[in-house]
């Protein structure tokens, strides 16, 4: 059943979220401090995936403070570039993967850069890398790891790494700099939106029943993890609420949203109990570019599936001009 606003409404739904003065300031510190403790790159070592079509090289590149992050490129066999490429970040307890999965990318004829996910990569895919950072008490999850300050909340770091993703395809050989997009489905899609609002010059952005958007909402509608980690949280540590809601503030897709200027795809499914449409509403409608959405009245979290790959390989070749 549809879980939320109708469609009418969402479409006019605005976020209740602000932002912090010192947002930009925070953000430009934290990647700047990322950013000077290594440089831009990557390490690449092949990969005998037993493919005929596709070339993969298992990366190494520098994320947050200069942490080594995992990923797997992914090239059309014998590709030279520089292509147009794809960087793709995981839902939530997602990793990067099997180098066999994941190539409906590379087989379009774009490179593909699929980023692992920090201390996890256990819960539906496979990891390959550590979470090096305070914690404190939490819930099982990492919603709520090191929520007590922005400083050492999870996602800094990994919306840090996110960044130096693309910062680390950028230097590829192999990698048109000047045509790269970013998308992911869930927590993929809110890393998505954090990127896009981030890094500069992104040809397209496509996030899929984003995650990590609108919180003063989310925390209020939602029963189920992973928002509900919040809620659980609270519950105990019942004179933190409005020091979480801040630092929360300085992740909350609506903010990057309304920085980003490339070309967004997004989509919203109304029937998503994760992912409630009015929390990608809320980032939707606050976007600053130009934005279309894709709205799946019966579906649930899975939102568009394997039909949001295909339109996503369309979408893609048109606006890289390839």
């Amino acid at each position: 059943m549809l879980v939320d606003l109708p469609e009418a409404e969402l479409r006019q739904y605005r976020s209740a979220q602000t932002d912090p003065a010192d947002f930009d300031a925070f953000w430009e510190a934290t990647l700047a401090e990322s950013r000077a403790a290594a440089p831009a790159g990557a390490e690449l070592v092949p990969v005998d995936a037993g493919l005929r079509t596709v070339d993969v090289w298992d990366v190494t590149f520098p994320g947050f403070a200069g942490q080594p992050i995992r990923a797997w490129l992914r090239v059309p066999r014998g590709a030279t570039g520089p292509l147009p490429t794809v960087v793709q970040y995981q839902g939530y307890g997602g990793g990067r993967g099997l180098p066999t999965e994941n190539l409906v990318y590379s087989a379009a004829g774009f490179a593909h850069l699929m980023v692992d996910t920090r201390g996890q990569g256990s819960g539906w895919s496979l990891g390959a890398t550590a979470d090096a950072g305070e914690t404190g008490p939490q819930i099982p999850g990492v919603m709520t790891r090191g929520i007590d300050s922005r400083d050492t909340y999870y996602y800094r770091r990994l919306f840090t790494d996110a960044v130096r993703a693309v910062d680390a395809a950028r230097t590829l050989d192999v990698v048109d700099p000047a045509r790269i997009a970013v998308t992911g489905g869930s927590q993929g899609g809110g890393i998505t939106l954090a990127v896009a609002g981030l890094v500069e010059g992104l040809t397209a952005v496509l996030p899929q029943v984003p995650f990590l958007c609108d919180f003063p909402r989310a925390v209020t509608i939602h029963d189920s993890d992973p928002y509900h980690e919040l809620v659980r949280y609270l519950a105990q540590h019942r004179t933190k609420a409005s020091a979480v809601l801040e630092t929360l503030a300085y992740f909350d897709g609506v903010n990057f949203a309304r920085r980003a200027t490339a070309p967004a795809w997004f989509t919203v499914a109304l029937m998503d109990e994760v992912c409630k449409p009015s929390t990608v509403f809320g980032a939707y409608n606050a976007y600053a570019g130009p934005k279309h959405i894709d709205v799946f009245p019966f579906n649930g979290h899975e939102g568009g599936g394997a039909q949001t790959d295909g339109d996503n390989v369309r979408i893609l070749h048109e606006v890289f001009g390839d």
